[in-house]
């Protein structure tokens, strides 16, 4: 039984408490009044009683009227300016459509949320002004249309450009969503693939501190703004970071969550309240909770609400009713909420319907959604902040054009007469003949709004959204630098890893005297696999708080050390935490105006398995960096099975533009590699980031008289050739099979007397770039001689056929197929993958050095160089079943 429906057994002592409690409350301040609750309930838990407790509070505002800070400025100009952007939102959605059929658009979610937004741009959002960064906004995808609203009254753009909405292949257009890549001055951060906004700006926040604490950049008082809407809370990286801001203490950053109770299709929750559920999960995690619920069109109903009849409705009303409240009017709203109790059905007999239904909620409210904000700006609890600012979705629009409706979403377009009352709400001055054309209305350069938006901007700093596009270049090391040329010579018959030459190509790094403060090691929990745990003690590991307790291990040498200054990011077991981290620290150049070069180091088949889509993100906001696929291929991490096997990770590589993508094998390939990354992303500036795969098996790495570094870049280059009688083959390989392929050439040469070219393939992905670039080129320049790929002019020439295998699916090297002048044959690891030894593992998926011969005997056999009978004698002598299980579909 809930309190409100216990019986009160001595009314007498209730109040006599209850004024208790006011009076501290009056005459020593809530401080006081929190402290005599908290011992009291304390005294409760001691005798192990239960105490109530609740995370959610009353369906009100949290900042009762009295602590309201005032708005400042021109409140009917502001009511003026935000009604001009509403209706040039509306006409560039609905003149676009019209225009070109189908562009698509979308208008109540900023009908929702315009005042949340003008709020803040007048009085709030900080651009970048001298030696301040300015603010970091995350503006929610769907709202585009009312932000170029705002820009185009700024004169930021003009007409052309607002007619331009989606159509972008031309060039000039503005871009559907927020997308950095075709807007680079403009869009800060790509936010409409929903949920990854929320957690990159948590992220953001975290990387923002660490360069605080780490005396890279004071943060000063920057705010991260991050806005966002109450469905998209349901994607689980919306809210699957918070925890992490509240333990942070991350307080420089702020959520704003538009509650406007619908998702694309229907209501949030439409059998409960999501604010409160809301409410509750951000207080539960730590976070300073702002409820917006109620305008001040409410405040004298509440103030008549005595016996508290008016709060308890509320209460009880769940969010589809409140949307059936809008969406019918005010005389629906009498009957079916008011109506419910004689006392609030009282409270409205002396206002009208229309009175009524002009009870405003709070996110429409500007003054109490500047009060919301001006405390979030100003919290000193040092903790982040959620506002649940409760709004209509398609607000303005009418109830028949989408107000309050479950299409609301998919409307792209108004009727004449809506149009007609809109324009009349919101004072438009336009005639109904001019309506009809539904023309941008932008006031003379001199008219007061445009001067008082101007100057409110002014006094922020400048014109937002902006994003800083350039930087200042890095003195990467030159290769025969110590920290790539140690990795340059072999490893001196010592058996080693790729991830052991990448590791300690990244100490070299770290300790370089130009750079090295500004290298971010990133990893979620696994620095022990890939033999990072050396830098523990040596660079620290960030917290915010520093280290509290003496660890465990701290008479080992590489003990867990976390530091207020520790330059290591380890996000804990969080895919999509750490990837949001590299995301925010490769973007630093631009939010920041300081470079940092991330390595986020990762199982590999947990990247862009499961991150893909922060991973295209990142090629939206043209991070910097190198993302670092640990334990790669799918039977070298060999004991651990299907969830962990890795055989497609550099074909998602391959679907994103500017990601540049390498399996090397040997330690030579990985220095090359990322001294060219380093210097194409941070010294010449390349719009490009780096997938490299490093493996956790142990061989030999070859010394080489003369490293062909360009060809390495280039995805290809010969690595060796053997000597034959009886034909030769030309043999390609990456990764750890790439020695497969160079034994199966010892197979070749000894037991069939056939010679082998044998080429390493540190990039397929590369490869096909190149080739279709090239094909495009000659293409629409058909009077040109075309170069030829690189891969086209490496094998030109070379006699027989060839054959690639590799720890990947056949897809991979099967994608330069044509580009390839000979016969080709290719070996990949298609299927599930399973535990057991590596031997086993490429026996099964018949990719080791007993399957590239046999290949390469067939392709001989094929083209008539050998006897096909010798293929026969080759599956028995290595002991092939022909009969195996199919990787395929075991």
């Amino acid at each position: 039984m809930s309190l409100e429906t216990r019986e009160d057994l001595d009314p007498t002592e209730t109040t006599e408490w209850l004024e208790s409690l006011e009076s501290v409350l009056d005459r020593e301040g809530e401080e006081r009044a929190r402290y005599l609750m908290t011992r009291l309930a304390d005294r409760m838990r001691r005798d192990g009683m239960k105490v109530p407790f609740s995370v959610t509070t009353p369906h009100r505002n949290t900042l009762p009227v009295h602590r309201e800070a005032p708005m400042p400025g021109d409140l009917f100009m502001e009511r003026r300016i935000r009604s001009l952007i509403r209706y040039n939102a509306i006409a560039q959605v609905i003149r676009n459509n019209r225009a070109k059929p189908g562009l698509g658009g979308h208008i109540a979610s900023f009908m929702s949320s315009a005042t949340l937004y003008d709020v803040g741009f007048n009085h709030f959002f900080r651009a970048p002004n001298g030696d301040f960064e300015g603010d970091l906004v995350y503006i929610q995808g769907h709202v585009a249309p009312g932000i170029y609203a705002r820009s185009f009254l700024e004169g930021r753009l003009n007409e052309e450009q607002m007619d331009k909405f989606r159509q972008e292949v031309d060039g000039g257009g503005l871009s559907s969503y927020p997308h950095p890549w075709l807007m680079p001055d403009y869009w800060q951060f790509p936010t409409v693939s929903m949920g990854l906004g929320p957690i990159m700006a948590i992220y953001q926040a975290h990387v923002m501190k660490y360069l605080d604490s780490r005396e890279m950049k004071d943060m000063q008082d920057r705010k991260i703004w991050c806005f966002m809407g109450d469905g998209e809370c349901d994607e689980p990286e919306s809210l699957g970071a918070i925890s992490l801001a509240g333990r942070e203490n991350l307080d420089n950053l702020i959520f704003v969550i538009n509650c406007n109770l619908q998702r694309l299709d229907g209501p949030v929750r439409g059998n409960s309240r999501v604010m409160d559920e809301l409410e509750g999960v951000f207080r539960g995690a730590g976070w300073n909770v702002l409820k917006v619920v109620w305008g001040r069109h409410w405040d004298p109903l509440f103030e008549q609400d005595k016996k508290g009849v008016l709060q308890k409705r509320m209460d009880e009303a769940v969010d589809g009713e409140y949307q059936n409240y809008k969406a019918n009017g005010g005389g629906y709203t009498r009957e079916h909420f008011f109506g419910k109790y004689p006392e609030t059905e009282a409270m409205v007999n002396n206002m009208s319907d229309e009175d009524i239904w002009k009870l405003n909620r709070g996110g429409h409210d500007p003054f109490k959604v500047y009060a919301a904000y001006h405390e979030a700006v100003n919290n000193a609890a040092g903790k982040p902040t959620v506002i649940l600012a409760h709004t209509v979705k398609g607000y303005g629009m009418g109830s028949g054009d989408g107000e309050a409706a479950n299409e609301a979403h998919q409307v792209k377009s108004m009727e004449h007469e809506a149009l007609k009352t809109f324009r009349d709400r919101f004072g438009i001055p336009l005639t109904d003949e001019q309506l009809k054309e539904v023309p941008y209305y932008k006031p003379d350069d001199d008219s007061p709004e445009l001067k008082y938006m101007h100057l409110q901007r002014e006094r922020l700093g400048g014109y937002l959204p902006q994003r800083r596009a350039d930087f200042e270049s890095l003195p990467i090391p030159a290769l025969e630098d110590k920290t790539f040329a140690s990795q340059m010579g072999g490893s001196k018959g010592r058996e080693v890893s790729t991830t052991m030459a990448f590791v300690r190509i990244l100490n070299g790094l770290v300790k370089d005297k130009k750079i090295g403060k500004q290298v971010v090691p990133i990893i979620p929990d696994e620095a022990r696999t890939f033999g990072m745990e050396g830098m523990f003690r040596q660079l620290g590991i960030y917290t915010s708080e520093g280290q509290k307790y003496e660890p465990v291990d701290k008479g080992q040498i590489m003990f867990y050390r976390e530091d207020k200054q520790g330059q290591i990011l380890e996000e804990g077991i969080s895919e999509a935490g750490a990837m949001s981290a590299w995301i925010a620290a490769a973007t630093s150049y631009s939010n920041h105006n300081l470079p940092l070069l991330p390595f986020y180091v990762y199982y590999s088949m947990f990247g862009f398995q499961r991150i893909g889509d922060l991973a295209w993100a990142a090629g939206d906001l043209q991070a910097r960096g190198f993302m670092v696929g640990g334990t790669a291929g799918r039977t070298t991490l060999n004991g651990e099975g299907l969830q962990h096997q890795d055989g497609h990770s550099l074909i998602q590589a391959s679907t994103i533009p500017n990601c540049r993508s390498y399996d090397p094998t040997y330690g030579h390939e990985v220095a090359v590699i990322m001294q060219d990354g380093l210097k194409r992303m941070f010294t010449e500036k390349e719009n490009c980031f780096y997938y490299l795969t490093v493996m956790n098996e142990n061989y030999e790495h070859p010394a080489l008289d003369d490293v062909p570094a360009d060809d390495i870049v280039k995805g290809m280059y010969l690595l060796r050739e053997t000597k034959g009688k009886k034909g030769r083959v030309q043999l390609m390989g990456s990764g750890t099979i790439l020695r497969e392929v160079e034994a199966a050439a010892e197979l070749l040469e000894n037991d069939w007397g056939v010679g082998a070219d044998i080429w390493s393939v540190p990039s397929f992905n590369e490869l096909r770039r190149e080739a279709l670039l090239i094909e495009r080129t000659a293409f629409l320049n058909p009077d040109d001689e075309a170069p030829k790929p690189h891969v086209t002019q490496c094998l030109e020439g070379r006699d027989g056929p060839a054959i690639a295998a590799t720890d990947y699916m056949k897809l991979y090297a099967d994608q330069v197929r044509a580009w390839v002048p000979t016969d080709y044959s290719v070996l990949g690891t298609d299927g599930f993958g399973r535990s057991d030894t590596r031997e086993k593992l490429r026996y099964f998926f018949e990719v080791d050095r007993y399957f590239v011969t046999v290949a390469a005997l067939k392709a001989l056999a094929d083209r008539g160089d050998i006897e096909r009978k010798r293929v026969g004698e080759a599956l028995k002598k290595y002991a092939i079943d022909p009969s195996k299980p199919n990787p395929l579909t075991s």
